[in-house]
């Protein structure tokens, strides 16, 4: 019999509790990143059609460089640049596109990259090509990037040092120190770049995200998914304009992929729009994510994580999948996240808060996991 090494694989991660597979949207939704519910909304819808009747096409044909460059994508990045206060933006097709485009051409071969160790995925896959000195910290800490530093300058390093993190992060939920990171940043003349994606919409003033108030200088790039609060999706990488002629020339992501859909940057701009006078729904999320806090801790004991991302950990991978089941079962849609996704040992339940939800939904929820949680007990 032939030997089918993917077969091998694909059975011991079966047999770990991790393997994948697609499945169809079932239940109430508990899993997705549409936090303002703007994905099925009726303001995309009809910023989608008004697009269309306008002539705007559904693809762009070709990479921005040759034809693929619609007016819709310029004055997508023109808007978002002036919406998030940057000097310039670039539109990319995802937020996993612009991430790994980012690390894999700005910093230089003599430079260093520091970053945190619950970064995003996409990060860390845009290091490969970049070839450049990367170190790992641990997470939220400031002292220890410092000392990365430090021990770099010391062992010859004469670059420029680039400092990743995430203003909200992914799977546990919880705020990076931006205040701390970019005094730090300014210690050492480094960059700093942060990854909006979980905040983009529903923090800051208009939705703008945590970084706001350090939106624009020139030290700080920041990354805003279009796919998760905005409803839409791709991404929008906020740079000085210096850094993005230098995208636009060397980024080979940018270069040589076809232009995302103009369509989708006409949507892109009705939700920066819709953004911009959100105010009372965000406010109302806030409310939900408050209540689910109170919850979390009342019925399951687990301290919130004070945003719309709400870990429930668990430990090992089998448990995560069974209580993921039991409660999709019960009617709720919500996943196990597992490693390499999360560190060893900290597989989880990720329950994310959208206005998808209501209290009482969110009662009902979390009496439902406490009694899975002691059944599984």
């Amino acid at each position: 019999m032939t030997a089918n090494p993917h077969r091998d694989v694909l059975d011991a991660l079966d047999a770990r509790g991790r393997l994948r597979a697609l499945a169809p949207r079932t239940g109430l939704d508990f899993t997705s990143n549409d936090y303002l519910a703007l994905a099925e909304s009726q303001t995309l819808r009809d910023a989608a059609a008004d697009a269309l009747a306008r002539g705007v096409p559904l693809g762009a044909g070709g990479s921005r460089l040759l034809r693929g460059n619609h007016p819709e994508h310029e004055a997508l990045e023109e808007e978002a640049a002036a919406f998030f206060g940057a000097e310039t933006a670039m539109y990319f097709p995802t937020g996993f596109a612009a991430n790994a485009a980012l690390v894999a051409t700005l910093p230089r071969r003599e430079d260093l990259i520091v970053y945190d160790a619950l970064i995003h995925a996409s990060l860390r896959d845009g290091l490969a090509p970049a070839r450049i000195a990367a170190v790992e910290t641990p997470h939220n800490d400031v002292t220890a990037i410092e000392d990365a530093i430090k021990r770099w300058r010391a062992g010859g390093g004469t670059g420029r040092v680039w400092i990743a993190a995430e203003t909200l992060y992914s799977m546990d939920g919880d705020r990076a120190p931006l205040a701390d990171l970019v005094a730090l940043a300014a210690r050492h003349d480094a960059m700093l770049l942060l990854d909006e994606a979980h905040a983009t919409g529903v923090y800051g003033e208009q939705g703008r995200g945590l970084a706001a108030q350090y939106e624009g200088a020139p030290n700080i790039i920041t990354l805003h998914t279009c796919g998760k609060g905005l409803g839409a999706s791709g991404a929008l990488i906020c740079l000085p304009r210096v850094m993005r002629d230098f995208m636009v020339n060397r980024g080979r992501a940018f270069i040589y992929s076809t232009a995302p859909s103009p369509l989708m940057a006409s949507v892109v701009r009705a939700a920066l729009a819709y953004a911009a006078h959100a105010d009372q729904e965000r406010a109302e999320l806030a409310a939900l994510v408050r209540h689910a806090g109170s919850l979390i801790k009342d019925r399951l004991g687990i301290e919130p994580s004070g945003s719309q991302i709400l870990p429930v950990i668990v430990g090992p991978d089998t448990r995560a999948v069974a209580l993921a089941s039991a409660m999709q079962a019960r009617g709720y849609d919500i996943r196990a996240i597992r490693p390499p996704t999360v560190p060893e040992g900290t597989a989880r339940l990720r329950i994310a808060i959208t206005r998808h939800a209501t209290p009482e939904i969110l009662d009902a929820l979390f009496a439902d996991l406490a009694a899975e949680m002691a059944l599984a007990a």
